[in-house]
């Protein structure tokens, strides 16, 4: 076997996955773009490096720079989000749910959160990373008809199971948790409140969704490759009375060393939010409500039309009657459009392969300079394909036309190509 030829073969498979990107509409609602100086960043000697512990307090030589650049991220951290606290350690979303586990909760305690079909995502579980450290879950109450939690239904569970944790937060994530209307019962029962925001965190930095802190959140967790347009890796903000538990949990914890080349690109990342996010966050949003408006037009089955389908980034579809949520991403796919299938709330969680619904998301639509105008040609694929059943090579063919005029990164410092791949 050559294993040269091995190595050049993967370089041949990248530069596939680029050019195929280059000509897709990317609309799964758990991703995005960095922009070019991030990229420089995570391909930095920084990723070749460890830095166990904390800056200036290192178990480790060599970190004189690392401990710069991550202090220079919790700075901007605290002034993006009006953060106390801030830990950039967590090496993912959910690495950070479970360090604020290990914080707020003991293992054996109860924690509310959103059922995986109620669009609870699965670190949030028994089956996850929640079951692992051995909380004992119980699920909010859930409006299948708003796509929100229950909260007078909630409340009376709360009342009565009296849960050491709240966790608000989930992967379908339409409007704003009732945060605000659960302090009072949380301190009644003596539990705390985090917020898992990784679907959103890019909306709560550009102010154009709920502010958990200020509606009584204490601490707030999430991924940053989402609405927020960072490298993959976990952020933790909390009030400053939760420092030193979250501290000793994230490290020694769950965490040695934090993938300091993407640490570094987070700090770009936060620059640009702090400079580009509140207009990059409302055109996300507006986004999202002209793609929903255009795709209910065409007679999709899109869910909460009576309120305005959306209020983030995300639109969801109830596609059960036009194929199911397997039929119509892998349709879509074929024809370069790239979504997720979904479980809705009615759906049997025990058989997620082919669930009614489908997911989309407009951030790094949004990202690439699209507008409302753009959802609307776009809702106009998903008919072609999905309600007219057009041959999909015609349709791909458009798309491919279509995305030509959207290949630059926006909302950034300085400009590059999206999809880009750069030889070393």
């Amino acid at each position: 076997m050559n294993y040269e030829n091995i190595v050049y073969g993967i370089r041949e498979t990248l530069k596939k996955h680029h050019e195929w990107m280059d000509n897709c509409i990317p609309m799964i609602a758990s991703e995005n773009i960095t922009s070019p100086m991030v990229r420089e960043a995570v391909a930095s000697d920084f990723g070749h490096r460890y830095a166990e512990g904390e800056p200036k307090k290192r178990f480790y030589q060599g970190c004189k720079y690392i401990d710069e650049i991550e202090l220079l991220a919790i700075e901007l951290a605290k002034k993006l989000f009006n953060a106390e606290y801030v830990n950039v350690q967590p090496t993912s979303g959910t690495i950070a749910n479970l360090a604020t586990f290990k914080a707020l909760a003991n293992p054996g305690d109860t924690m509310f959160a959103l059922n995986v079909p109620d669009g609870g995502h699965i670190s949030h579980s028994t089956f996850s990373v929640a079951g692992i450290y051995g909380l004992r879950v119980k699920g909010f109450a859930f409006d299948h008809k708003e796509m929100n939690i229950d909260v007078d239904k909630s409340i009376e569970k709360i009342k009565k199971e009296k849960p050491k944790l709240l966790l608000f937060g989930g992967s379908v994530f339409l409007f704003p948790h009732p945060v605000k209307e659960f302090r009072e019962v949380a301190d009644e029962v003596g539990a705390k409140i985090a917020y898992d925001a990784a679907h959103v965190l890019g909306l709560i930095a550009g102010k154009q969704f709920q502010q958990p802190f200020e509606e009584g959140a204490d601490v707030i967790t999430s991924s940053r490759h989402k609405t927020f347009p960072g490298p993959q890796g976990g952020i933790i903000l909390a009030k400053k009375e939760f420092e030193k538990k979250i501290k000793n949990a994230v490290f020694p914890g769950v965490v040695s060393n934090h993938h300091l080349h993407h640490l570094a690109g987070l700090t770009i990342t936060l620059a640009e939010m702090l400079e580009f996010g509140e207009a990059y966050a409302k055109q996300i949003i507006k986004n999202a409500k002209a793609l929903a408006q255009a795709l209910y037009d065409h007679g999709f089955d899109v869910l909460c039309e009576h309120k305005g389908f959306t209020e983030s980034h995300q639109v969801v579809v109830d596609v059960s009657k036009v194929g199911g949520g397997s039929w119509v991403a892998e349709t879509l796919e074929k024809a370069n459009i790239i979504i997720n299938k979904n479980l809705l709330p009615w759906d049997d969680v025990h058989n997620p392969d082919n669930p009614s619904g489908i997911r989309l998301g407009t951030q790094e639509l949004t990202r690439l300079g699209m507008k409302e105008s753009e959802m609307q040609e776009i809702a106009n694929f998903f008919k072609k394909l999905i309600l007219e059943r057009e041959k999909v090579n015609k349709v791909k063919e458009e798309v491919i036309e279509f995305k030509k005029e959207f290949k630059e990164i926006k909302f950034c410092f300085g400009s590059g190509k999206a999809y880009e791949y750069k030889e070393f």
